[in-house]
């Protein structure tokens, strides 16, 4: 028996209701969750029958860095739970720009989504010109994890602590460098800002992410860099690079006996994060998914121990609190770029 909703006549829709009332019970409530699961089924198909086919995770930089890491593991741990592909596509170079704008301009349909993280935000401040805007033209789907940053100097540095090097490059000055991960990075910034605070000058060496900066610094051809915790873990344990503070306001645990900078220099502080973004216009079912199966990943203790072996801490939240961050880091890291006067480099 069908029953139509809608009946203009008044006397036929009581005759029907009353045909309904006389359905057995049983009948009765097939008929009833039946209309209950159509009415619900618009709304949540898209977000259910999402993905249907591969999906891509751009990154900004190189293979080996903890970007490509993190989105690594976090896309194998989304292809086993969602039986589709997450695939990782690197794109380097530009300062993230061109893994960005590769995103921006794909459609908005959650097949190809952002492995952002804090130079994204940075790169607002950093140039006056952009092919895409990042605050509008990226949706923020779910933020990762954050880390510190760790100064780090090659053994054959003759210093063992801050002060010291602070006391070696005013000695020494213009003699000593310092990499990056790329211009504009928060590498960089990091640096930038403790040359500031420290009244110190030494040249900036930028490379294409962390891990090429890394192979140059374990061979003595830069002789310090503020690099990504989770990249340089094991080699501050094995000895091959010292290192002598880390960004954040406190210690950490897994560095007990290493300073935070701002013992030294009151006041400093800088990290970064990494999170998942998409194409401006992305449905937001597909936006709540995804945010959803993140969080899910994030509350997996398998994935909270390889975000813990990076010396990182996960970053569960809703796609408004990603959005909230990143709105904090660009304010800050726009008060840094702009008192030091940096700027992008030329193409």
């Amino acid at each position: 028996m069908t029953i139509e909703l809608t009946i203009k006549n008044p006397i036929a829709r009581l005759a029907r209701v009353q045909d309904v009332m006389k359905l057995p019970r049983r009948r009765l409530l097939q008929v009833a969750g039946a209309a209950v699961a159509a009415s619900a089924l618009p709304r949540l198909a898209s977000a259910f029958d999402y993905p249907v086919r591969p999906v891509r995770i751009v990154v900004g930089f190189p293979p080996g860095g903890v970007t490509d890491v993190g989105a690594r593991f976090l896309g194998e741990w989304l292809t086993g739970r969602l039986n589709q592909p997450f695939v990782i596509e690197n794109k380097p170079g530009a300062s993230t720009q061109i893994a960005a704008e590769a995103v921006v301009h794909a459609p908005a349909d959650g097949y190809t989504l952002l492995m952002a993280s804090s130079t994204n935000a940075i790169n607002v401040a950093l140039y006056e010109k952009h092919n895409y805007d990042f605050i509008h033209d990226i949706a923020p789907v779910a933020s990762v994890m954050h880390f510190p940053l760790v100064l780090v100097v090659h053994p054959s540095v003759p210093v063992e602590t801050v002060p010291e090097l602070m006391s070696y490059a005013k000695a020494n000055p213009g003699q000593m460098n310092l990499g990056s991960f790329g211009t504009g990075t928060g590498s960089h910034l990091a640096g930038e800002l403790f040359k500031m605070m420290a009244g110190i000058a030494m040249v900036h060496v930028p490379y294409r992410g962390s891990a090429p900066m890394l192979v140059d610094l374990l061979g003595g051809h830069v002789q310090a860099a503020f690099d990504n915790l989770p990249s340089s873990i094991e080699y501050i344990r094995t000895g091959k690079l010292r290192p002598l503070a880390v960004t954040t306001a406190k210690r950490l645990d897994a560095l007990p006996d290493v300073p935070a900078l701002s013992e030294t220099l009151p006041g400093y502080e800088a990290s970064s994060w990494i999170g998942v973004g998409a194409p401006a216009n992305t449905p937001t079912d597909i936006i709540g998914a995804l945010n959803t199966e993140i969080n899910a990943a994030l509350a997996d203790p398998q994935i909270g121990a390889k975000i813990a072996n990076l010396s990182a801490v996960t970053l569960a939240g809703s796609p408004a609190d990603f959005g909230k961050l990143i709105a904090e880091d660009v304010a800050k890291w726009t008060k840094v770029i702009r008192a030091a006067d940096i700027k992008p480099e030329q193409s």
